[in-house]
Formats: structure tokens, sequence, C-alpha cells
């Protein structure tokens, strides 16, 4: 082989793995990406359950406008798909998807709800609300300012 090939041999050798390197940096964040969204969507899932559930009588199975009054754990009732209980105290649950846990205290018409990704990164955080006259807020980021 003459000189002129084999550097270019070389030079295809050191341009393949660096789209290999490059190749893999993309999939990954656009694993941790997804998995983000899927938290998101689940902590959104469990909002819009949250406000059902807070509309239902008790005798039905709901928190008859005061979330203080759901039976058992509240994140357990808000319909996150969950597959198992983690933590010792039972208030840690969670999926393929992350680690969600109720942040700080629950009151008659507020809670919020912490997500962990399992991919890692920064805990997203929803917190839901009513305001006095009825209206529902919601914030989710990663460092939310409480709307009520």
């Amino acid at each position: 082989m003459g000189q002129q090939q084999l550097l270019l041999v070389i030079l295809v050798t050191i341009l393949v793995g660096i789209a290999t390197i490059v190749a893999i940096n993309v999939f990954g964040t656009a694993a941790e990406s997804g998995n983000r969204d899927a938290v998101r969507q689940d902590l959104l899932h469990g909002v819009t359950s949250a406000q059902a559930l807070h509309a239902k009588p008790l005798m039905f199975d709901g928190a008859e406008q005061d979330f203080t009054n759901v039976e058992g754990t509240l994140i357990e009732r808000l319909g996150l798909t969950i597959t198992q209980n983690y933590g010792e105290d039972g208030d840690d649950w969670g999926n393929e998807n992350g680690i969600y846990t109720i942040d700080g205290a629950v009151t008659s018409d507020k809670f919020s709800i912490r997500g962990t990704p399992s991919s890692g990164g920064d805990d997203i955080m929803a917190i839901v609300c009513r305001d006095d006259n009825r209206q529902w807020h919601v914030v989710m980021g990663e460092s939310p300012v409480d709307p009520c």
C-alpha cells in the first residue's frame, strides 16, 4: 500500500470513530430527555387525577373537596401506573419512569408531587392548588413558584 492510501485509511478510521462517539452521545441525551418527558407526563396525569379525586364525594371513594380526606396514600390514589413502593415509610412510589413523592404538607386544596427520573438529573416538581375562586392552578418544573 502506498503512503497516500495508508493516510486515507487512518483518516477514515478517525472519522468513523468520531462519528460513533457523537452518535452514542446523541442517543444517550435523547434517552434521558425521553425519560424526563415521561416523568412530566406521569405528573400531568397525576394532576388531572387529583382534580377528579378532589371533586368526588367520600362515599364514591373521593376526597370530598379536601385532599386531607383521602384514605391511604395520596400518591397511590393519583393513578400514576405505580408498580412498586420504595422507601421504609411507604411515601415513595415509582414505575419504570421514576420515583414519585408527595413533597411537603397536603392541605385541603393544595399539594405538590416530586418526580425523580430514573435516568438521573434534577427532580421535576408539580404544584397543584385551587384558589379562592375555585380555579385550578398547576405549575411544573425543576423549581416552580407556588401559584396560589
